[in-house]
C-alpha cells in the first residue's frame, strides 16, 4: 500500500482549505493531533465552583447590646391588670323618671373601673413585684402575666403614694419566678444608655432605646407638690401601660422604676424613679410596714443673689430680699416642725446639717435623709442677720 502524499505537496490554496475540514475530522473521532493548533482532549464536565458560605449572623455577633441587655432582665417583666370600683357620674334628674330608669339602668351605685401598667420581679422567692403606686391605687383585684404568658392573681403588699412606689405579691409555689438584677442609680452618667421595658397599650414584651438625658429632676417643677422625688429624665419612649416597668443600663440591670411620661412638641419626655430609692421603700413595704417621711412644714421657692439684688433695686418691693442663693420660705405650715423651730415666711434658708443649700430639692434631699425626731442643725438668713436654728423632722402626716 503506498504511502499518502503529505500536505505540504499540496497545492498552498488547497492545504488553505483541506487544514479546517482535517481538524474537525480528527475532532469528531477523538484523535489527539501533537501541536498547539490541533491539541484538543476530551475533559469531563466539571461542577460549577460556589463561592464558601458566610458564617452564620448570630456567630459573627449580629445581635446588638440590647437584645443582651433584655434577655437578662425580660423574663421578670410582667404586666399588671387592675379593677376596682368607682361611682358613678351624677345624671341629670329627669333621669329619674321610672321609664328612663327601665331604659338605661339605675343612675345610682358604681361601675367597674378596668386599669393596667407594668412591673418587675425583685424576689422570686417572697414573690414580690415592683410597681407604681398609682397603678395599684384603690383597686379590688389584681391580676399578673408573667413573661411566658400565664396569667396569676396578686395582692398589693403595700403602696407609698408620696414616691409612687408600690409592692404587689404574688404565689410563689411551681411559678418558676426570676428576679431582675438591680443597678446602681447612683452611678449613672447623662448621656448612658437607657431601655425602658413593659406593656404600653397592652402591648407585651416592648422595648424601646434612648439615653439617660438628665438627673436629679424635681418632680416638683413636673407639677406634683404632693410628691418628693429626683427622677431620671430619658428620651427611651414611655406610653402609658410602661408605668411600673424596669428603665435598665446596658448591662440589664434596674436602674429605674417607669412613672411618667410628658409630651412636648416633637417629642416625649420620659421619667422614671432611681432604683437605689425604690430599693429602699420596697424593703419597708415587704416587711408590712408604712414608709415613713420626715418632714419640715415648709413651702419653699428657689431664690438666687440676682434676682434677690434686681427685687432690692425696685422702689416699690414690699419686702428686702437676703441676696444669696437657697431656699427661701414662703409659708410655715402651722403646728409642725418649722414653727416649732421658729422659721418665718421670707427666711433663707442657705445650710443644713453642714450642707450648702442653693435649692429647695437640695434642702428637701439632705431631709429625706434625715432621722425623724433627729436635731438637724440650719443656717439661715433673715434679712441682715445670720441665725443658727435647730429643728427635730417629724414623720409626714398621710393623706
Amino acid at each position: 500500500m503506498s504511502e499518502a502524499p503529505p500536505l505540504n505537496h499540496l497545492p498552498r490554496a488547497l492545504r488553505r482549505r483541506l487544514l479546517p475540514l482535517l481538524a474537525v475530522f480528527l475532532l469528531l473521532v477523538g484523535v489527539v493531533v501533537p501541536g498547539p493548533a490541533l491539541a484538543l482532549e476530551a475533559q469531563e464536565p466539571q461542577p460549577p465552583v460556589l463561592p464558601a458560605a458566610k458564617p452564620a449572623l448570630a456567630q459573627i455577633g449580629a445581635h446588638s447590646f440590647v437584645a443582651d441587655a433584655v434577655r437578662r432582665v425580660g423574663p421578670a417583666v410582667v404586666r399588671i391588670d387592675t379593677e376596682r370600683s368607682v361611682a358613678r357620674e351624677p345624671f341629670d334628674p329627669a333621669m329619674l323618671d321610672p321609664l328612663l330608669r327601665d331604659l338605661f339602668g339605675d343612675p345610682s351605685g358604681s361601675m367597674r373601673e378596668r386599669g393596667q401598667g407594668s412591673g418587675v420581679v425583685i424576689d422570686a422567692a417572697r414573690g414580690l413585684v415592683l410597681t407604681n403606686a398609682h397603678v395599684v391605687d384603690q383597686v379590688d383585684s389584681v391580676s399578673v402575666t408573667l413573661a411566658d404568658g400565664r396569667q396569676i392573681d396578686g395582692a398589693v403588699e403595700g403602696t407609698d403614694p408620696v414616691t409612687d412606689l408600690a409592692l404587689v405579691r404574688i404565689p410563689t409555689r411551681d411559678n418558676g419566678l426570676q428576679p431582675a438584677p438591680l443597678g446602681d442609680s447612683e452611678a449613672l452618667e447623662v448621656g448612658d444608655w437607657a431601655i425602658a421595658l413593659g406593656s404600653p397599650y397592652g402591648l407585651e414584651r416592648t422595648v424601646t432605646l434612648g439615653i439617660v438625658s438628665s438627673l436629679h429632676r424635681d418632680i416638683n417643677s413636673l407639677g406634683f407638690a404632693d410628691k418628693r422625688l429626683d427622677l431620671i429624665q430619658t428620651d427611651a419612649a414611655i406610653n402609658p401601660g410602661n408605668s411600673g416597668g424596669p428603665l435598665i443600663n446596658a448591662s440589664g440591670e434596674v436602674i429605674g422604676i417607669n412613672t411618667l411620661v410628658r409630651s412636648g412638641p416633637g417629642a416625649g419626655l420620659g421619667f422614671a424613679i432611681p432604683i437605689n430609692l425604690a430599693r429602699r421603700v420596697a424593703l419597708q413595704l415587704a416587711d408590712g410596714g408604712t414608709v415613713v417621711h420626715p418632714y419640715l412644714g415648709l413651702q419653699l421657692v428657689p431664690l438666687t443673689a440676682r434676682v434677690a439684688r434686681d427685687n432690692n433695686r425696685d422702689p416699690d418691693a414690699l419686702v428686702r430680699l437676703p441676696e444669696h442663693d437657697g431656699a427661701l420660705v414662703q409659708k410655715v405650715l402651722p403646728e409642725s416642725p418649722a414653727e416649732k423651730a421658729g422659721l418665718k415666711r421670707g427666711d433663707l434658708v442657705v445650710a443644713i446639717a453642714d450642707q450648702d443649700v442653693r435649692t429647695p430639692s437640695a434642702l428637701l434631699q439632705q431631709v429625706e435623709r434625715s432621722e425623724v425626731g433627729q436635731p438637724l442643725a440650719l443656717k439661715v438668713l433673715r434679712g441682715q442677720r445670720e441665725l443658727q436654728l435647730s429643728i427635730r423632722p417629724a414623720a409626714l402626716p398621710h393623706g
